[in-house]
């Protein structure tokens, strides 16, 4: 796994490629954390979240990617496929960012229904 700090280079790199209108209302911008980030419904810490769109009356609207999620989830990845899967995360999260401006849930509703079939698996 490449080290935080060139893992921040290359999530710099594809939020740059990503057009203006993505970050209209976006006032808390991109944050990157190092810790891993374990969903809170994870049966057996076994569901990692890589990355979250947040709200918050005073600090306004943000993502967060968690860079120690990515290393247990992604870690053992090539470059390339890293790098793939780091876009995958941030445009997901911009989804969201870009969905609540919008007043749709759709993304919501998919995360919500994929959570529901973890939970059902293994019954």
């Amino acid at each position: 796994m490449i080290d935080i700090d060139t893992f921040e280079v290359i999530l710099d790199e594809i939020a740059n490629t990503l057009p203006p209108v993505f970050y209209e209302n976006l006032n808390g911008g991109i944050l990157l954390l190092p810790e891993v980030k374990i969903h809170p419904r994870a049966k057996n810490k076994d569901l990692y979240i890589l990355g979250q769109y947040c709200t918050h009356p005073v600090l306004g609207r943000y993502i967060v990617i968690y860079y120690g999620s990515f290393e247990r989830v992604h870690g053992h990845l090539e470059l390339e496929a890293l790098r793939r899967e780091m876009e995958k995360t941030l445009k997901h999260e911009f989804r969201h960012h870009m969905e609540g401006q919008a007043g749709i849930r759709d993304l919501e509703l998919l995360d919500q229904q994929e959570l529901e079939d973890y939970e059902g698996r293994g019954q």
